[in-house]
């Protein structure tokens, strides 16, 4: 499927779906919320930040941010070449509620944790 397809089981044509799980894919939040402690982050460093993403993945969730506008690339001519990713003016929109995901996932994560213990015992 390609990336710039909408696809919503119930409404073809609703971009809500589509919209929300092309940032909440694995790496999505994760990324968007690495950018937050450092507002300009150049490509290892993420990988550093996020040492369980491959090179090819953290390459692809950058570009699908930055197409859909919640990052901004920043190319700078120097020898190598220097890029840094930031959060753009929609990304930051979006930390406050990620930030609120955040408190609700530590809030619940003994009882989630607990839940899961008990399914795979029986």
């Amino acid at each position: 499927m390609k990336r710039s397809t909408l696809v919503d089981a119930f409404d073809p044509k609703c971009p809500i779906r589509n919209i929300l799980a092309r940032f909440s894919e694995k790496w999505g939040l994760l990324v968007i919320y690495t950018l937050t402690l450092k507002p300009k982050t150049r490509f290892n460093e993420l990988r550093k930040q996020i040492p369980d993403i491959s090179a090819r993945m953290l390459s692809a969730t950058l570009n699908t941010l930055v197409t859909d506008g919640l990052i901004e690339r920043h190319s700078y001519n120097t020898v190598p070449p220097t890029v840094e990713y930031s959060l753009s003016a929609i990304g930051q929109s979006l930390v406050p509620y990620l930030e609120s995901l955040i408190g609700w996932a530590k809030e619940y994560s003994e009882d989630i944790m607990n839940n899961r213990l008990k399914a795979t015992n029986n």
